[in-house]
């Protein structure tokens, strides 16, 4: 069955306990027990809930795991993820990665004696090089965020398995629909699917796919002692999502391939980060393992002042953190998604004063560019009734 079809028909589009067409919010926090010795499926919302389960088993059904888990947000997922380790235990990190990831892993995690190392992971020899007797754990984004750098998961996998470690990786900006990371040997994969897979910017959640049965009832015990599962709207929300995430992710997709190759051509812009341009050093590897590039692009305009000038004039996108919705999202990362990494740490990683990343939504992609077009060059677009018509100024 291929993904489309296994979006709407995975075994969990049917109430099995009333036929519904859609599973219904069991807006309920603890059930009754016929029998105290032999207790039902469900007894106290925290521990499970019909409604989770079934966002839970689909999640686990589309990255092909053994089993799936929901939280209350992305980073709930990632936290709860890391709580797998112990005080003395070491991590291997992708360098580039989401800042909110970042701060966990710098500010958090060493009160607990957890440590981690910042590497490329583009480059396996950084791999091998920072892993220690007591690394755990390598923890990728692939592409990451924001300048999307692509990371060889067969390969890295490969790495992990000879020293026996777990292969976690951040799935949020391709979704099972482009990259199944678990088929190239990873152990964990992790959405903030608040992003694509809820794709309208109603919901917080985060999800989790596992490989195995051992880390399966392990972090099933975290999620359980931690509490911090997602709750019946959002997951109902998330399920509903899910079911247009092919075509949303096409339709993006396509945009944001044709709107990266016109940034190239302005003047204004320094720099794109697309894993589909020829020129990206990813590209081959991507198409390897992915079966698409996505809807994120970034771009660098060199400076401050200019990103400034352009959020000031965009029209079309909003300007807000996140990422993945219907609308198209204007982000900028030195400001957001990446304000709690330290300036010099930011700068390295090549998240510039100067750069924007932008999410490609639904909108018509000509329209898009025309609208980047005018924010960054020296044409405004005048709102005129539902028409827009340009002037120099």
């Amino acid at each position: 069955m291929n993904f489309g079809t296994r979006l709407l028909h995975n075994g969990n589009e049917i109430d099995p306990f009333t036929g519904a067409a859609s599973i219904p919010l069991y807006q309920a926090s603890t059930y009754h027990q016929e029998d105290v010795d032999a207790p039902g499926d469900y007894d106290y919302a925290r521990s499970g809930n019909p409604t989770r389960h079934a966002l839970e088993q689909t999640i686990a059904e589309l990255e092909e795991g053994y089993r799936g888990f929901a939280f209350a947000s992305g980073m709930a997922a990632i936290s709860t993820v890391f709580f797998l380790f112990s005080s003395g235990d070491h991590l291997v990190v992708s360098e580039d990665l989401y800042g909110g990831t970042y701060r966990v892993l710098s500010d958090v995690l060493p009160r607990l004696g957890i440590r981690a190392s910042f590497v490329d992971t583009t480059d396996p020899g950084q791999v091998e090089k920072a892993i220690r007797p007591e690394t755990r754990a390598i923890y990728i984004e692939t592409p990451s965020n924001p300048t999307l750098k692509v990371t060889d998961l067969a390969g890295v996998s490969r790495i992990a398995e000879r020293n026996g470690l777990l292969i976690i990786v951040d799935n949020t900006f391709l979704t099972p629909y482009f990259q199944k990371p678990l088929r190239l040997g990873a152990d964990i994969v992790i959405h903030s699917a608040t992003k694509f897979i809820g794709g309208h910017s109603d919901v917080v959640s985060g999800l989790v796919a596992v490989k195995g049965e051992e880390v399966a009832e392990r972090l099933a015990l975290l999620q359980n002692a931690l509490g911090s599962i997602l709750g019946v709207q959002d997951a109902w929300l998330t399920m509903r999502g899910l079911k247009t995430l092919k075509a949303r992710m096409e339709t993006s997709t396509a945009s944001a391939e044709k709107i990266a190759r016109r940034l190239q051509e302005l003047p204004g812009v320094k720099k794109v980060y697309y894993t589909g341009l020829p020129g990206h050093p990813g590209k081959d590897l991507q198409e390897s393992q992915a079966s698409g590039h996505g809807a994120v692009l970034s771009f660098d305009l060199g400076s401050g002042a200019k990103v400034r000038e352009v959020l000031s004039r965009v029209r079309l996108p909003i300007v807000a953190v996140s990422l993945g919705s219907v609308e198209s999202i204007l982000s900028y990362p030195a400001k957001m998604s990446h304000a709690a990494m330290p300036t010099e740490e930011r700068q390295r990683r090549g998240v510039t004063d100067g750069l924007l990343r932008l999410s490609v939504g639904l909108e018509d992609a000509d329209d898009l560019f025309r609208d980047l077009e005018q924010a960054i060059g020296s044409r405004r677009l005048i709102s005129v009734g539902p028409e827009w018509r340009a002037s120099i100024v």
